[in-house]
């Protein structure tokens, strides 16, 4: 390689457009750059121009603390200072819907925890701010809002939108071709071309009153006159709004916090009737979503035996509190869906043998055979009464049956009267539902499940349906899990033999579902306080059951509760040697090891 001649190496490789950007970003058009430049013009021609050094950005507080605003008034002072008013601070009441509040009294707390149980209870502070709607981060332009401005507005045509006309356009392809024809012979940007085109070319429209002499006070009233003429009164926001995913922080002003509810649902539990009737047997329902494999409800207990059989648990059971009462319950569903059903559990009391053989008379005896069965019935009433006497505490997995509840709500909303009664027999395949109006209609119609999206899970608008469950499964003693439940709630929604195979226990049971009302009478908390408006305390209560949602809800926690849930899932004893008969789990809080540190949870 050659060598680089003496003067060569004394020329800067620096380009001169990046020097030329450099010193224009850092002087920005300054009347003292020249000065700058005469400046750098006596500084050695060696020196090299960084090119590639992070600037670190201003910090805006930093330069307002150590540059204060001068005191001068001006026109633009107001821009520049924050406004006094513009921070409002107002302190608005809590409301509570129970009569009496769930946070217990502050005397027997610790201070830290006082503190945190106030959150609960002090007023909100409400922060306004007045000029919010002045700021960046505030965008009213909604969707609808967007929709409501647009309404009258001229469609905008341009050329480019109109579909161009099949005998316009030959009509221009014909001039082209005569054009070109015309003009083969004479060369481009010649002075022939042009007059050539000059004679082709339309003339412009004539603009009027061009060359008189207006004064420009005048041009500028016409001007504004023009302007104003036709104008929108939102001009700017017909702008659409910005995208979702724009850098720029939206601030929306939120509600004041209240209690989470989702779409909630009254069911009312009429009546439970068997073939035979020789022991109590004791209810609840509960929601499951089988996409997710959760629990999405507590439990709801209700008591339908007659004052017969709860005499025969009269030893045990304390006298029922009226709040223990309860036959409607509210559920609450925050994410509804086509794979969400209500399941109704059965257990009876304890009693020696399998669950099968206790099972066992009430699939064999019926009601019309009760007189030739008269000494059998005695017998086995006679063998209930002692298991009730010895084990009247206990109780023992029965029968169970699951409604799809979304296959209720589309049934009944599509009906055209304000009620319907449906029966349901779970013992037959999937397409079982049957329908019955309440008039003297004798004719049933089979009702097609629903297999819309989500967005048709609606259950505030749907008419009252009073629902008849005329069969229950047999509980099987090696399927008692949740993950078993999950698997026969998925076949019953597709047809499968696996249902066929499990034995139905004939019932009747009769429920109504509707939507629960906005302020319900006589209502309980999960805590089972009185909600308001409960105006007699000696009146069948119903109960709100508290929801566990299949996915997270992101609503901050405004009520206090104190509530803890155990569900025991199973207890195995396979490895232990022996026998393992008369098994009982107890849950207890204590302070101590021993027995007598159990604390009194209620």
């Amino acid at each position: 390689m050659a060598e680089r001649r003496a003067f060569a190496q004394k020329i800067s490789r620096t380009v001169a457009a990046e020097v030329r950007k450099q010193i224009s970003g850092q002087y920005s058009g300054s009347p003292q750059l020249l000065k700058n430049l005469n400046i750098v013009g006596n500084i050695s021609h060696h020196t090299t121009v960084p090119l590639t050094e992070a600037v670190d950005p201003v910090d805006l507080e930093d330069y307002l603390i150590t540059h204060p605003l001068a005191v001068d008034s001006g026109p633009l002072r107001d821009l520049v200072e924050f406004p006094p008013d513009d921070i409002e601070v107002v302190y608005s009441p809590r409301d509570c819907r129970t009569l009496v509040s769930a946070v217990p009294e502050e005397s027997e707390m610790d201070p830290h925890v006082r503190d945190c149980i106030r959150s609960y209870t002090e007023d909100w502070a409400i922060v306004i701010r007045k000029y919010h709607k002045l700021g960046t981060g505030f965008n009213p332009n909604t969707l609808d809002k967007q929709k409501e401005r647009q309404k009258g507005l001229p469609k905008q045509v341009f050329e480019s939108d109109e579909a161009p006309d099949g005998n316009s356009y030959q009509d221009e392809q014909d001039d082209l071709k005569r054009r070109s024809m015309s003009i083969d012979d004479t060369p481009r940007g010649s002075w022939a071309c042009s007059i050539f085109d000059l004679k082709n070319s339309l003339p412009d429209a004539l603009l009027p009153n061009l060359l008189d002499r207006t004064p420009n006070e005048e041009i500028d009233r016409q001007n504004d006159d023009q302007r104003k003429s036709n104008r929108h009164k939102e001009l700017f926001a017909l702008h659409p709004s910005p995208d979702e995913e724009e850098p720029i922080e939206r601030l929306s002003v939120p509600d004041v916090p209240k209690e989470h509810f989702g779409q909630r649902l009254l069911v009312k539990c009429l009546s439970l009737k068997f073939e035979i009737e020789i022991e109590p047997i004791f209810a609840s329902l509960a929601l499951y979503d089988v996409k997710e494999k959760k629990k999405i409800s507590e439990n709801f207990y209700f008591d339908l035996n007659s004052e017969q059989m709860k005499g025969l648990l009269r030893p045990h059971v304390p006298p029922a509190a009226i709040t223990t009462l309860a036959r409607s319950a509210i559920f609450s569903i925050t994410y509804p869906s086509q794979d969400v059903f209500l399941v109704i559990k059965l257990e009876k009391v304890l009693q020696q043998g399998d669950i099968g053989e206790c099972a066992e008379p009430y699939m064999i005896f019926k009601e019309a055979d009760a007189t030739k069965n008269k000494e059998k019935l005695e017998k086995l009433k006679s063998q209930a009464d002692q298991f009730c006497q010895r084990l009247g505490k206990y109780r023992m997995p029965f029968a169970w049956t699951a409604i799809h509840l979304m296959n209720i709500v589309s049934s009944a909303g599509s009906l055209e009267r304000d009620s319907t009664e449906v029966e349901i027999s779970t013992g037959e395949r999937k397409g079982s539902w049957s329908e019955r109006r309440n008039s003297s209609i004798v004719g049933r119609r089979s009702l097609e499940r629903t297999t819309s999206g989500d967005d048709a899970c609606n259950l505030t608008s749907f008419r009252p349906a009073t629902l008849t469950v005329t069969n229950f499964f047999k509980q099987e003693g090696d399927r008692l899990s949740d993950e078993d439940l999950y698997k026969f709630l998925a076949d019953m929604r597709r047809p499968s033999s696996v249902l066929r195979r499990l034995r139905p226990i004939t019932a009747q049971l009769k429920i109504d579902i509707s939507p629960a009302p906005e302020n319900p009478h006589y209502c309980l908390t999960p805590e089972l306080l009185q909600v308001k408006l409960y105006p007699d305390s000696r009146v069948r209560p119903t109960r709100e059951i508290l929801e566990f949602p299949a996915r997270d809800v992101y609503v901050p926690n405004t009520t206090y509760r104190n509530l803890l849930y155990i569900y025991p899932q199973s207890l195995n004893f396979a490895n232990r040697q022996g026998s393992a008969r008369n098994i009982t789990v107890k849950v207890q809080f204590m302070y101590g090891e021993d027995p007598s540190n159990a604390m009194p949870v209620s």
